[in-house]
């Protein structure tokens, strides 16, 4: 069966290198002498740069920051969660960077599964892929729960269930919608989180400075009850470094999304242009939007108050609304609710957005049924959509009891899979540049180069690995079989499905001079892009944003 797996055209090294590496034309024309050009799925270009802005900002900011952050502070303390998010913060950047080399490159359809199929081994493209599309599906799941939870913080006397049916039906319906539709609905979603933060963010300099009802805070909260909070093994440093570790963990589940923009490549107009735009500020966005944000309830909410570790869905556990009602505003927590509804259905758009996608990159690669490539005339993959949206209708599980504990499960089987997404994004990133090399291709000759490579990349694979096989540690302590099972049943099932696929198909690691870097790439080379400079100041404001 393995003569039915195809990782693209076998395409050799390039012996000489072009006169003036410079010119795109010059290197097109030696690689014409020697490249079959291959083809591969292609969806409708509709996404703008500011919808790619959006999703880049809006992947990354959602109920973790808006509600998981609260705990991050209760486990680690102020101090431990700033350091945490900082330095989970430089692993998310090393991952983005190495994808961004990659997807302006070739921008295709199923982005970072497709690259590790081609660059790495077919086996690895298909586990990733599939436990990826698992991860996406399940969320959609939790987030239609999450909005109905949300709902009944106004009205607690209606039933989940008709909000999980009817936010369904409408997110499932926008994404049978071209994909621009899509991209206008995230972009104002986003725009609402966004400006969130930013007057969060003002708000918590006004009350430090004096404005609340405690008069000048400072660091207080810093000295007590501390800037360390100690986690499970006692009051020590050993319990103050679990307690850092445990938010380790828990900042990278908060970052997993940023890895979209890798997936909008593919129906972006202009990647090579935006895509690289987009990548470039994901630092900045990582320091302002999650960095300074826990700075601030560090300083406003100390790391023992009671009601950050309520575990409600609502905003009565957000640290945004408990700093609110610790100064003195009491109209908070209502508007707090609402963003986190406009949060949670933003997430859920994403949600069958990204799992679609990454369903048509597999069936691209082969390794899913072909039927899910078919494609409506406004470029929407409807079997991919379809089959994705049905995922989301396990939300209902949590209309019974002992079915609820069967969702909580999958829920929290699939946060590991971010990580191991991240790690095999960084691996093929590795072969990429393996792979370049063997083609003589330099990497001045790349649209986007990412810095410090490859040795960030290095970086980025080492620590992220290390995430996932600790992130189950407090079922050591003590031991829970339950819990063990709960938090590496995903790395169990990404290493069945590999050896799985292996073993069926017997595919082999994909040698750097087989690599396929030409299908996509070349249709891309071959489309115009119209540039037309913006008339409006809201047009002239996102160019210069872009």
């Amino acid at each position: 069966m393995a003569d039915k797996i195809e990782i693209g055209p076998k395409v050799d090294p390039v012996e000489e290198k072009p006169e003036d590496w410079n010119s795109r034309s010059s290197y097109d024309g030696e690689l014409e002498k020697q490249v079959q050009k291959g083809t591969t799925v292609q969806l409708k270009r509709r996404l703008q740069s500011r919808h790619l802005q959006m999703i880049a900002i809006g992947g990354t900011i959602g109920t973790g920051l808006f509600i998981g952050s609260g705990e991050a502070i209760a486990n680690s303390g102020p101090a431990g969660a700033l350091i945490a998010y900082a330095f989970v913060g430089t692993l998310v950047y090393s991952v983005m960077v190495a994808l961004g080399e990659m997807a302006t490159y070739l921008p295709i359809t199923g982005a970072f599964t497709a690259y590790a199929a081609r660059f790495v081994d077919p086996s690895l493209g298909f586990a990733m892929g599939w436990i990826y599309w698992f991860s996406w599906a399940i969320t959609y799941a939790l987030e239609l729960t999450a909005s109905g939870l949300i709902i009944q913080y106004w009205r607690p006397d209606l039933n989940v269930g008709i909000f999980i049916g009817v936010f369904w039906l409408v997110i499932t319906s926008i994404n049978f919608l071209p994909v621009s539709f899509y991209g206008e609905v995230e972009f104002y979603f986003a725009l609402i989180k966004v400006i969130t933060v930013v007057g969060f963010m003002i708000f918590a300099i006004c009350i430090d400075a004096g404005v609340g009802q405690h008069g000048y805070l400072g660091f207080h909260t810093w000295g007590n009850p501390g800037a360390f909070a100690p986690y499970l093994v006692g009051d020590g440093a050993l319990a103050k470094f679990v307690g850092f570790w445990s938010v380790l963990i828990q900042a990278g589940f908060s970052y997993q999304g940023t890895e979209l923009v890798g997936i909008a490549a593919g129906e972006t107009a202009n990647p090579r242009k935006t895509v690289p735009a987009a990548i470039k500020k994901t630092f900045y966005r990582i320091l302002f939007f999650f960095v300074l944000t826990i700075f601030f309830i560090g300083l406003l909410v100390p790391y023992d108050n009671p009601q950050l570790l309520s575990g409600n869905t609502d905003a009565s556990s957000s640290p945004f609304v408990i700093a609110a009602k610790l100064a003195g505003v009491s109209t908070v927590p209502g508007l707090i609710n609402g963003v986190l509804l406009c949060v949670v259905l933003s997430a859920a758009n994403s949600n069958v957005y990204s799992g679609s996608r990454i369903i048509v990159g597999l069936a691209d690669s082969n390794c899913a049924p072909a039927f899910f490539k078919k494609q409506t005339k406004g470029g929407v993959p409807y079997y991919a959509v379809a089959f994705t949206a049905a995922i989301g209708l396990l939300g209902f599980l949590n209309e019974s009891s002992g079915a609820s504990t069967v969702f909580d499960w999958l829920m929290n089987m699939s946060g590991v899979a971010g990580f191991i997404s991240w790690t095999c994004i960084n691996i093929s990133h590795v072969a990429f540049m393996r792979a370049l090399k063997a083609r003589g291709i330099p990497r001045d000759f790349l649209p986007y180069k990412a810095i410090l490579q490859p040795y960030f990349t290095y970086y980025g694979i080492f620590f992220n690995v290390i995430i996932i096989l600790t992130q189950g540690f407090t079922a050591f302590i003590p031991w829970d079989t339950s819990s063990f099972f709960i938090a590496y049943v995903s790395l169990i099932l990404f290493v069945v499905l590999y050896l799985g696929h292996k073993i069926v198909f017997r595919t082999k690691l994909v040698n750097p001079k087989d690599a396929d870097l030409d299908s996509g790439r070349r249709e891309i080379d071959e489309m115009h892009f119209e540039e037309k400079e913006p008339t409006t100041a809201w047009g002239k404001f996102w160019a210069w944003l872009g």
